[in-house]
């Protein structure tokens, strides 16, 4: 099993070992995970450069293990069931999903939206849980998606946390847009996460979804802040009561939820 060694500048800690096969085959399944379609040998090679013959026997042995599927018809790969278990097995373990997901109904209850619990993840945010609204509606968010921090609700509130150098270490350098409302310039970003650190709580319109605005607020049960709650709207149903209705709910299911977890201990 080939090993690459890390090295450190002098006086820096070595980090430990990167054993390649292991580094590849997670990054298969990332790259599987985070495609919307399945992929090809040919397209993972050209995404990955890993030598065909071996990527194909990694694909090979992944497939016998229930980590990877393939079309035989098209011959294409796509993630595979043990993925599944693997990440229902994390939500089932994280302690803030358990604590969050009773406050969140209680929220999704009091105000008839869909309420969200996400985590930041680098740049991004990824949906750990849900509670959908009884209206018919359908929204980009869910369990497992990763969004972009900066056209979220949820990634601006975790950024307001953040004082801006934090902000601009964590972004990349380009803000990539998903709508024509996303706020892309880094000046007015900052200038948006200024305003949410007074206000408490973030918001957007349709800066990920078109048609939708969203609200969230920070879980602050530990420092650095990871955590985030959002209630996302549709445009027509969203008039300047039910927006205080929406940001009360959230204000005070946030509170909950941190004074859950840190009786605790967490």
């Amino acid at each position: 099993m080939a090993v690459e060694q890390a090295r450190e500048p002098a006086g820096q800690p070595t980090r430990p070992a990167a054993v390649k096969s292991a580094d590849r085959t997670v990054e298969l399944l990332e790259a599987l995970a985070s495609s919307e379609r399945r992929l090809t040998l040919t397209e993972l090679h050209h995404e990955l450069s890993y030598p065909k013959s071996s990527l194909y026997m990694l694909l090979q042995t992944l497939v016998a293990r229930g980590w990877v599927e393939m079309e035989p018809a098209s011959g294409t790969y796509g993630i595979g069931v043990r993925a599944l278990l693997v990440g229902t097995s994390y939500l089932d373990h994280d302690p803030v999903v358990q604590v969050a997901i009773r406050v969140m109904e209680h929220v999704r209850r009091e105000v008839n939206e869909t309420v969200h619990l996400a985590r930041l993840d680098g740049a991004d945010v990824v949906y750990l849980a849900s509670r959908e609204s009884e209206h018919h509606l359908r929204v980009v968010s869910r369990v497992g998606r990763r969004l972009p921090a900066h056209s979220t609700s949820l990634g601006k509130a975790l950024l307001a946390e953040r004082p801006a150098a934090e902000v601009d270490s964590i972004l990349p350098e380009k803000l990539t847009s998903l709508t024509p409302n996303t706020v892309v310039d880094r000046a007015a970003l900052h200038e948006q996460l200024a305003k949410f650190r007074v206000a408490g709580y973030a918001h957007e319109r349709e800066e990920n979804t078109p048609g939708l605005g969203c609200f969230a607020v920070a879980l602050p049960y530990r420092n650095p802040v990871i955590d985030a709650i959002s209630c996302s709207v549709p445009l027509g149903r969203l008039d300047t009561d039910h927006e205080n209705q929406v940001v009360t709910a959230l204000l005070e299911g946030a509170k909950t939820i941190t004074e859950l977890l840190r009786q605790f201990g967490r």
